[in-house]
């Protein structure tokens, strides 16, 4: 039985076909006319009650097989209306005699207006949506995906939460390209629909005058009854489904079922309802008009609004736009977050009896390992007492980051700053500011996509964490800009954004020593005999903390310690390299770390690599010079210039891949080859071929040559 029901949808579309073969006589035709409105109308519910489309995502083949199942029945009801003088069962009759009324040529206005209406507003308009829809989603595509990336770089959502979210995107694009398609069918179902009519009315028209012998009047009446009452049976079916076509497709922008919205979005708008009221009750002075039912209706509208009104200000939180924007902002002092001083609570009142004390002086000598500072209107985003979640947020991007890491941020010291704007904020390393950024709390950031269908109204500017031209547009243009294709952030997340990428860029100047040996004491736990091996026999601790700010640097999780310090045993005792050589350990290490390193950068099973031709690295082994702090490259200002301006080039052809760009080299240039393109290019990451697994397939999607005619390279 299991098995059978497995099948179901199979049998089905199966019995459809022979439908087109078989004829069936009127009681079954009944039945299936009966069980195709039923489809259509738990179809049309369904879509009002789904919260995204993708709760429905058998709609396109859905869609497809009603069409058929219609189609079939059309075809068995034609056959039957031809064969049988007109006589197609008890439900197409009814219909007809419903609509007609005694009068064929009301009653045939009445039915066309009915087909016309479904094929050219419903059906059309659904189409269009489709297209739209199906246009919009393909071009937001990148900038889902870099909000995507933006989130679990901020550590607001994991590894496993971003590829559900990047799976939902690309089912999206999938569902809106084949509901395109499909509302071909819808189209194709309601010309088909036109044509079966014209055959049943002047086919019957003719076979009843030739073969039946009746009258004119008598043939006109019989098959004009089956005619209005098989379009109809088809038609109301046909109706359903293109209006659920086109609500489907409209639920990109909506937040809950289609009820909810309705009611949670006029009941947040009493003025307008209120409004509505009073227009309608000034109709009444306009003679004719019917006073009695004009009044009715005003009296309730403007009823319903003041109490809506009187309710959305007992429950402040039933207002719309509460779902829209930030709380307002409010003059309260942030709380620092863990780690943050403390000796301002005791401080006198006097601040030079305070002084007074040498030893209070040194308080001011210590210098923060990260600080943030606020304007007076972005206070709401930090006070965690009216609302403010950037603690929060900060928390789970130093957990999410010591997860992939392996290396647990310091603590960030957040304060007000009367020396800002408003609106601005700065973000600072070690006392000294490293970036800063303006956010307008009551707007959201919308990332203008590469090839916009309609710009948006909003004020001009750039995203702070990687120089993408947005617009800050009004909470009430949200969804509006995201149906043109723009990516919109709200302004929390584009503060954590920015904080996470600059964190990110001075990880290396953050680890300590003191958290060197926090890290190594950790270790020591699971692993003691490695730990009394290494420290200090075989390395001090100032030149492990030497190598992990330089893998740390350059983007290297730190996060397996293990393997860091075995190959630095393994590298120093059994190959004999002196300990103060960095450049050769560290290469050693990444190539220890190549499956670590490997999957940063390989996106199924394929890396895309910019890759440098053989005379280019030996001219470069040539210009290699030895310096007091080790070897460097020197290259003449021609070549370095040349290289330059090929890099510019060839990292265009990463901009609209999900993998940052990477130069793959041999292990001996690797080093020095990244020192000298970091002052241009501090994103690039330069590989070797030793850092990259076996079973990954290199993609040379470009090549550096040796060219010093001031050519832009291939």
């Amino acid at each position: 039985m299991k098995k059978l029901l497995s099948y179901s949808v199979v049998l089905f579309v199966l019995t459809v076909v022979l439908l087109l073969i078989i004829p069936l006589p009127a009681a079954l035709v009944d039945v299936a006319i009966i069980i195709n409105m039923s489809l259509s109308m738990m179809i049309l519910v369904t879509t009002m009650t789904i919260r995204e489309p993708l709760e429905f995502s058998i709609f396109p083949s859905l869609l497809l097989i009603t069409t058929l199942f219609r189609l079939g029945i059309n075809v068995s009801t034609t056959r039957n209306i031809l064969s049988h003088s007109g006589s197609s069962g008890q439900i197409i009759k009814a219909f007809g005699d419903f609509v007609l009324q005694g009068n064929v040529v009301v009653g045939m206005i009445i039915y066309m207006i009915i087909v016309l209406m479904q094929f050219i507003v419903i059906t059309k308009g659904a189409e269009r949506v489709s297209e739209v829809a199906a246009r919009f989603t393909l071009d937001a595509m990148p900038g889902k995906q870099m909000a995507i990336d933006a989130d679990l770089n901020s550590g607001l959502i994991n590894e496993q939460q971003a590829k559900l979210r990047r799976e939902k995107i690309q089912r999206e694009a999938d569902f809106y390209g084949s509901m395109d398609g499909a509302t071909k069918i819808v189209k194709g179902d309601s010309i088909m629909s036109l044509i079966t009519t014209a055959i049943n009315l002047i086919g019957g028209s003719i076979i009843g005058m030739v073969q039946g012998g009746g009258t004119l009047t008598e043939v006109l009446n019989t098959y004009s009854i089956a005619t209005v009452g098989d379009g109809l049976v088809g038609q109301i079916p046909s109706l359903l489904i293109s209006t659920a076509t086109g609500m489907i497709v409209t639920r990109a922008v909506s937040e809950g079922s289609l009820n909810e919205d309705v009611s949670k979005q006029f009941m947040g708008q009493p003025t307008a309802i209120m409004i509505s009221g009073v227009v309608i009750a000034v109709l009444t002075i306009v003679p004719g008009m019917p006073v009695i039912q004009l009044v009715i209706i005003s009296v309730g509208l403007i009823a319903g609004g003041y109490y809506l009104s009187r309710r959305i200000q007992a429950e402040p939180g039933m207002a719309l736009a509460g779902a829209f924007g930030a709380p307002a902002a409010r003059g309260m002092e942030p709380e620092p977050i863990e780690g943050a001083p403390e000796e301002e609570a005791s401080k006198p009142v006097s601040e030079e009896e305070y002084y007074k004390d040498v030893n209070n002086v040194y308080t001011l000598l210590s210098v923060e390992a990260i600080e943030m500072e606020f304007g007076y209107s972005l206070i709401p985003l930090v006070d965690e007492s009216v609302g403010g979640r950037l603690i929060n947020r900060i928390i789970i991007f130093r957990r999410q980051y010591a997860q992939d890491m392996g290396f647990v941020i310091p603590s960030i010291r957040l304060r007000d700053s009367s020396g800002l704007n408003t609106n601005q904020y700065c973000i600072k390393i070690k006392g000294e500011e490293v970036a800063r950024g303006e956010i307008l709390v009551d707007y959201y950031l919308a990332l203008e996509p590469e090839n916009p269908e309609k710009e948006i109204d909003g004020i001009e500017t750039i995203e702070p964490a990687y120089g993408i031209p947005s617009r800050w547009i009004r909470p009430e243009d949200r969804e509006m800009a995201e149906i043109y294709g723009y990516t919109v952030i709200d302004p929390l997340s584009v503060l954590v954004t920015h904080l996470s990428e600059v964190v990110k860029q001075h990880a290396h100047e953050l680890i300590t020593r003191q958290e060197v040996i926090h890290l190594v004491d950790n270790i020591r736990k699971s692993s003691p005999e490695l730990i009394e091996e290494a420290f200090p026999n075989v390395i001090s601790y100032s030149l492990f903390q030497k190598i992990l700010t330089s893998l740390l640097k350059e983007g290297v999780p730190i996060k397996d310690l293990e393997t860091i310090i075995e190959t630095i045993i393994e590298t120093i005792s059994d190959t004999g390299m002196p300990p103060k050589d960095v450049d050769a350990l560290i290469e050693n290490i990444r190539a220890s770390l190549k499956r670590t390193i490997t999957r940063m950068y390989c996106e199924d099973g394929s890396m895309k690599v910019i890759t440098m031709d053989a005379e280019l690295e030996r001219t470069m082994v040539g210009c290699l010079s030895k310096g007091e702090r080790g070897y460097y490259l020197a290259l003449s200002p021609d070549v370095l210039q040349s290289l330059v301006n090929q890099i510019t080039v060839q990292l265009k052809k990463f901009s609209g891949l999900s993998q940052n760009p990477v130069i793959l080299t041999s292990q001996v240039m690797r080093v020095h080859f990244y020192r000298l393109i970091d002052q241009f290019y501090p994103n690039v990451r330069v590989l070797s071929f030793n850092e990259i697994s076996n079973n990954v397939q290199i993609q040379s999607i470009g090549s550096l040559t040796l060219d010093t005619t001031g050519r832009k390279g291939a």
